[in-house]
Parts: C-alpha cells; sequence; structure tokens
C-alpha cells in the first residue's frame, strides 16, 4: 500500500482528535524512553543522550505541537477563543522548553507530563478520572 493511500485510510477511518491522540501518545512513548536524562547530571553524559535519539525524539514532539499551534491559528478551528488561546500559549511553551532541553538547562519530564496531559484530554478524560 502506498503512503498516499495509507493516509488516506487513516484520514477515513479515524476523526481527528483519535489522529491527534495517536501521534501524541507515539511521541510520549519516544520521549520516555530517554528519562534517564532527568537523572543525568554530568554535561557529557547529557549530550550523549541527545545524541543516541533523544534530540529526535524531542524534534518530533515539537513538530508536533509546532503542527498544533498552526491549526489553533487558523481562522478555521472551530475551538472556543480561550481554549485556542491557551493551547497556542502550551505550544509556545512547549517550543521554549524543547530548546532548553537540547541545551542541556531542562528536564524531558514536563514534555511528557504535558503530553499526557492533552492525551487524557482527547480521551474526554478528566484529571480525577485519570488519576
Amino acid at each position: 500500500m502506498s503512503i498516499t493511500a495509507y493516509k488516506r485510510t487513516i484520514s477515513d477511518t479515524e476523526a481527528p482528535r483519535q489522529i491527534e491522540r495517536r501521534v501524541l501518545v507515539q511521541a510520549t512513548a519516544d520521549l520516555e524512553r530517554y528519562l534517564e536524562f532527568d537523572e543525568t547530571e554530568e554535561r557529557s553524559d547529557k549530550l550523549r543522550i541527545l545524541a543516541s535519539g533523544l534530540r529526535d525524539a524531542i524534534w518530533k514532539n515539537e513538530r508536533i505541537w509546532l503542527t498544533f499551534k498552526h491549526d489553533l491559528a487558523g481562522k478555521e478551528n472551530s475551538l472556543p477563543p480561550d481554549l485556542r488561546a491557551n493551547l497556542i500559549s502550551l505550544a509556545i511553551w512547549v517550543e521554549d522548553h524543547s530548546e532548553a532541553v537540547m541545551k542541556g538547562a531542562e528536564q524531558i519530564g514536563p514534555l511528557i507530563g504535558i503530553n499526557r496531559s492533552i492525551i487524557r484530554g482527547l480521551n474526554g478524560s478528566t484529571l480525577r478520572e485519570a488519576e
């Protein structure tokens, strides 16, 4: 099956919310593979972890959030304006935090936490149900 046919099949069988959830779940799992980064003190060890795949996982996650931000800023987005503004602010935070992680100045745990919260929201779960 060609890539185009596969994408068409997915878009025909999954709602946008399901696609967003699936993509975020995968990106979060990719980040979780590198949780050792948050426990590492040495700069050389942080650089090694970044080079071993964390950099790619962060970039993948950031691209997802950039896509969300672009979609949220569009006039055709039907979410309430306050929610859109809050999610755009969150996307900007993800960009800034991702850059700080790449420099070794921040941890990846907060990125994972944000993704998990959004995944719960896409599931329709409340925070209380997810705990």
